[in-house]
């Protein structure tokens, strides 16, 4: 077995933390690369990938992973050729996974040569007008969740709310009531699988509920297993720039059924996203004039990130290339970048013939037409290796490059594929039957696909995102404080002669170097993060990457807290006139606020409160509770149900909390009860509120929930959240010392209590791979 090493400096985690050595040159046949893996990347294989035992002990070496994946995928040469050399081919699929080159997604590195055998990331499903095509493709979802899969659906045909139901004589309920018993089956299935069930819901514009639909994330506690996005028509953006109405379709009747002032509903739009990030947008005719088999139907979803259109009962396999290992001495290596492609592609077109599809329907379409999805990962480490700024016109030139380089040689793979195997069965119906033109093995080749997970293993920054942060330092499980810093930034630093102790503390105070004095200026434009890269420079790289991607490219933009309603109406128009196919924003803030501790400074300002806080003696009696006090009570979701907490003072300042569950007795109402007399009990002895906030704050239960304002890890970290609201709205909080709130943080990982990143339209935390969206 070789050596795994945790070694940063020999294996290398370039992006929000550490770096490391780069592979060189292109690989000779038959070299099997030592695995040298990041401690990150250890644990994420460790918690979600690796074999185990029935107590949940890894019972597999990561090399063992990979050889098993390998030699699964490689398999499926032999039902092509019983001559092949498959001993050769999976040497060259472990050589390209260990020396963290390529990466499949990640139910095929969990699945492949293994019982479950379920390949796929990405499923689309239809929901037709029927209660029976309703609960049908939900119990298609659960089984398709079980596998470690995600799905997609258009909730487009389902006829509007209190429309006519001829069967019952009733009213319909419309689709936002049928995405709740969606959701439900979800957080049922999630509960017991290695990745999370994640689900894109999708509406026309044009449906009589849009108005619903785009609100209905208002309130976060709802559609938590859901992305949702609207999908644009041309006719609508024609409608928005004109100032026009445009006209509403009961999809029962397929007739007209009213009109709405298209720059309204625009603007609603834009409104929702900036205020909750949902919904987001997908530009449905742009995806169906890319449509490679237009005779078998319409686009009309997309998986949950939203880079994949397919249609109904399609599947789609990714993988993606780490661009960090094509970098050689300043430059790009093509030869190896091409040598990399066909060999990805080859593995691609081989997980269709290993995969054990959930649904007959699937493995038909699927087979049909024989998707595959090529990407690229470290594309920001790219850029930081060959000195190349992000938001810079040499960065979308080489987007532009390298994109069209892989779009290229994947056609070039894929044909040479169908030479040997045949051009995939729906061809003939296809966007290339064009007489003289050469036959395709695969309708699509190339998907830039979230890499959250992936890309911690590989050791690259995520996708085609920016930089992360620079620094910062985070609260682990037992409060802890630990810095973290970008290890290509820290080499750079000692190299060109600016590192000092100092200088990486204050860059921790702000996540990025742009305003650090002391760095060059140089290296403040080259290591620019998420948020010193203005939201339009965002859109002209996803443009640069969709200007050659078959299908779409996940990828989030990113909003100052400050930002307004009218930035992201423009970054909406701009990325319509720059040929995108869907936008997902997030703006600092509009989901959670994670409070970091800048540097090393742990000083805290005495509270602020109106009773001091006495020194410590045994025996503190509290004081009586008086006949009559003042206060608030506000509603907060927890995961056992709304908890209501009333607040109530004194003359002296906080003298109670009472909390009370939405839903009488319980664990979980007697525990928040007991909770809420030991508050009370300390405010009342003289304990500053502050000094309860602390002990309070962060507690997790097995289910915490989404809300307005961020994640209720339980009902402790609740009473938290509204003693903390109600102390800041009365001046009593302390703001003082070196807290820096960073809005680009979406949390707290509920697993692991690093902060969670918002990229590529999901939550993601890079220390342990946790995924909202996975």
């Amino acid at each position: 077995m070789e050596e795994i090493s945790g070694n940063v400096s020999e294996g290398g985690h370039i992006g929000s933390a550490t770096t490391g050595h780069l592979s060189k040159g292109k690989r000779t046949k038959g070299h099997k690369p030592q695995l040298s893996l990041a401690p990150n990347a250890l644990k994420v294989l460790e918690k979600r990938y690796l074999k185990k035992d029935d107590t949940g002990k890894p019972i597999e070496a990561p090399e063992e992973m990979f050889r098993r994946v390998a030699r699964n995928i490689a398999s499926a040469d032999l039902l092509f050729d019983p001559t092949a050399n498959v001993k050769e081919i999976e040497d060259e699929f472990y050589g390209v996974m260990t020396a963290l080159e390529f990466l499949p997604n990640s139910p095929t590195l969990m699945n492949a040569g293994r019982d479950l055998q379920q390949l796929s990331a990405c499923f689309v499903l239809p929901v037709e007008d029927s209660m029976e095509s309703i609960f049908d493709a939900i119990k298609y979802t659960a089984l398709i969740h079980k596998s470690g899969g995600g799905t997609g659906f258009s909730f487009s045909r389902l006829r509007p709310s209190n429309d006519t139901v001829a069967s019952t004589k009733g009213v319909s309920s419309g689709p936002i009531s049928f995405m709740m018993a969606f959701d439900a089956a979800t957080e049922t299935v999630k509960q017991g699988g290695t990745r999370r069930g994640a689900n894109m819901g999708i509406l026309r514009v044009d449906h009589p509920d849009i108005l619903n639909f785009i609100t209905c994330k208002k309130d976060s506690d709802k559609l938590s297993n859901f992305n949702i996005s609207v999908a644009i028509t041309e006719r609508f953006m024609e409608a928005v720039d004109k100032g026009e109405d445009y006209e509403l379709i009961n999809p029962r009747t397929k007739k007209p059924c009213g009109t709405l002032p298209a720059k309204q509903v625009f603007d609603l739009i834009t409104e929702m996203a900036w205020k909750t990030g949902d919904p987001g947008i997908i530009f449905i005719d742009r995806m169906n004039r890319d449509n490679p088999t237009p005779k078998l139907g319409d686009i009309e979803s997309t998986n949950p990130c939203g880079e994949q259109p397919l249609l109904p009962y399609e599947s789609c396999n990714l993988g993606s290339i780490n661009l960090t290992r094509v970098v050689e001495d300043g430059k790009i290596n093509y030869e190896k970048l091409a040598s990399l492609i066909h060999t990805a592609v080859h593995f691609l077109d081989n997980v269709i013939e290993m995969n054990k599809f959930p649904l007959p329907k699937i493995k038909e379409m699927t087979q049909g037409n024989r998707k595959i999805g090529l990407g690229v990962m470290g594309f920001a480490d790219m850029l930081i290796m060959l000195g190349i700024p992000y938001n810079s016109e040499e960065a979308v030139k080489l987007a532009e490059d390298v994109m069209g380089f892989l779009q290229t040689e994947s056609k070039k793979a894929s044909q040479e594929l169908a030479l040997m195997r045949g051009a995939f069965p729906n061809f003939d119906g296809s966007i290339y039957s064009k007489p003289g033109a050469p036959k395709l093995r695969n309708a699509t080749t190339t998907t830039i696909a979230p890499t959250g997970t992936i890309s911690i293993i590989a050791s690259a920054s995520s996708g085609i995102e920016p930089l992360f942060a620079i620094s910062y330092v985070r609260n682990v499980m037992d409060n802890t404080e630990l810095p973290e810093v970008n290890l290509l930034f820290e080499q750079i630093a000692k190299e060109e002669g600016f590192y000092s102790e100092a200088l990486m503390r204050e860059i921790a105070k702000h996540g990025t170097v742009s305003d650090v004095e002391g760095v060059p200026e140089k290296y403040r434009k080259i290591f620019a993060t998420a948020h010193d890269v203005s939201p339009e420079w965002h859109i002209r790289i996803q443009a640069a990457f969709q200007k050659y991607t078959d299908n779409a490219v996940s990828k989030t933009v990113n909003f100052p807290n400050d930002a307004t309603i009218e930035d992201v109406e423009k970054v909406y128009s701009l990325a319509a006139n720059t040929g995108c196919k869907g936008v997902t924003i997030y703006r600092d803030g509009s989901k959670d606020v994670q409070v970091l501790y800048a540097g090393d400074s742990k000083s805290k300002s005495a509270p602020t409160g109106k009773v001091e806080e006495p020194d410590f003696r045994l025996n503190i009696t509290p004081r009586p509770r008086p006949e009559v006090t003042t206060g608030t009570t506000q509603k907060i979701g927890t995961g056992c149900g709304n908890l209501y907490v009333t607040i109530n003072e004194d003359e002296h300042g906080l003298c109670e909390i009472f909390s009370q569950m939405g839903k009488s007795g319980g664990c979980a109402s007697s525990q928040s009860e007991a909770v809420s007399r030991l508050v009370s009990l300390a405010l009342r002895a003289g304990v500053a509120p502050e000094s309860i906030l602390e002990q309070l704050a962060g507690i997790r239960c097995p289910m915490p929930q989404w809300q307005s304002g961020g994640m209720v890890l339980s009902c402790p970290d609740g009473i938290a959240k509204v003693l903390k609201n109600y102390l800041g709205n009365r001046g009593m909080l302390d703001t003082s010392g070196s807290k820096q709130v960073r809005g680009d943080m979406a949390g707290m990982c509920p697993d692991c209590g690093h902060v969670l990143e918002f990229l590529e339209g999901c939550m993601v935390c890079r220390a342990c791979g946790h995924s909202k969206c996975s």
